[in-house]
This record gives structure tokens, sequence and C-alpha cells, in this order.
């Protein structure tokens, strides 16, 4: 078990490291935030990440390094592959949005506005997530409510309560059929 728990905290320490470097940016102002060197990066620059993260954001990392070590090597390879080509494309879109903006900056400036321009693009489309998902929650509610009566009036479910407002003595031949485990 010993081994077990010192392989996943070196994966989840790659995985910080490599998530310092691909997913996330440092906020604007702090130094070496990607670009060509942030292959080269310190390994303590993950270990501060990790110690900034929050208790959830680092109960992913560690899930996800143990799925990681359970993927077989050609999964590996095709999410390293659509990683790539996800940042390749993200690349893009920040060179089309600096040309957009109209600027015309110096290298160093240039890669900070491509990392700021990441940065918020995420937070963005972090926030279009979550309120998909609250969207979702609030629009399925009243689903799952319609649902539940259409299936319920029909009669023939066996595990919803009948909804008639007929007496149960009335009906004694049906009630253990529409009840069953004291549902």
């Amino acid at each position: 078990m010993g081994r077990n728990v010192y392989v996943v905290a070196l994966a989840a320490a790659v995985c910080v490291s490599l998530a310092a470097t691909t997913f996330s940016q440092p906020p604007p102002g702090q130094p070496n935030g990607g670009g060509p060197g942030r292959v080269h990066r310190p390994m303590g620059n993950g270990a501060e990440r990790w110690r900034q993260m929050q208790p959830d954001e680092r109960q992913r990392l560690r899930s996800n390094a143990e799925r990681w070590l359970q993927m077989p090597p050609e999964q590996q390879r095709m999410l390293r592959e659509r990683d790539e080509i996800r940042r390749l494309r993200a690349q893009r879109e920040a060179e089309a949005a600096l040309r957009q903006s109209g600027l015309q900056l110096e290298a160093e400036r240039r890669e900070q506005y491509e990392r700021r321009y990441l940065q918020e693009r995420r937070r963005i489309e972090q926030s279009l997530r979550q309120e998909l998902e609250e969207k979702r929650q609030r629009e399925l509610a009243p689903v799952v409510e319609r649902l539940k009566k259409e299936f319920t009036q029909d009669g023939k479910s066996a595990t919803a309560a009948p909804t008639s407002s007929v007496p149960a003595a009335s009906t004694p031949k049906q009630q253990p059929s529409s009840q069953p485990n004291g549902r």
C-alpha cells in the first residue's frame, strides 16, 4: 500500500506540474506564466500552485491522476494528442484576437497578452459551463415532476403511489400491487 500512495503522490505532483504549465496561468503581473519557456519551469512552482489550490481542485487533480495511472497507454496517447490540438487551437485564437485588436506588441508583451486572453477565456468558459449546469438542473426539475405525474396517472406503474382519490377500502385488490416495499 505504501508504494501505491507514493505512486499516486508522484503522479499528482507530475499532474500539478503539467496542469500548472498547460492549463493554468498565474495572475496578471506574475512572471513566468507560460509560452515557449514553460517546459523549463522549476518544480517548486508546481508545489506552490498545489498549496494555493482549493480542496475541491486538489481532489479533482488526485482523482484525475489516479484515472491517468489506470489508463492504457493508447488512451493516454489519444488524450495527449487531443490536448495538443486544443492547445494549438487556443493559441491560434489568441493570436487572432491580438490581430483583431490591432495592437502591435513586442514579443514579451505579446506573450502577456496571449496569456491573459487564454486566462480570461478559461474563466468565461468555466462560468458558461456552470451557468449551463444550473440551467439544466432548473429545467430538469419540472420535467421530472411532470414525468412523475404522467407515469403515475396511467395507473400501471408498480412503484408509484396511486393518485386517485378513491378510498383504499373500495379497491383492496389494487393496493398491494401499487405499493410494494412500503412505498
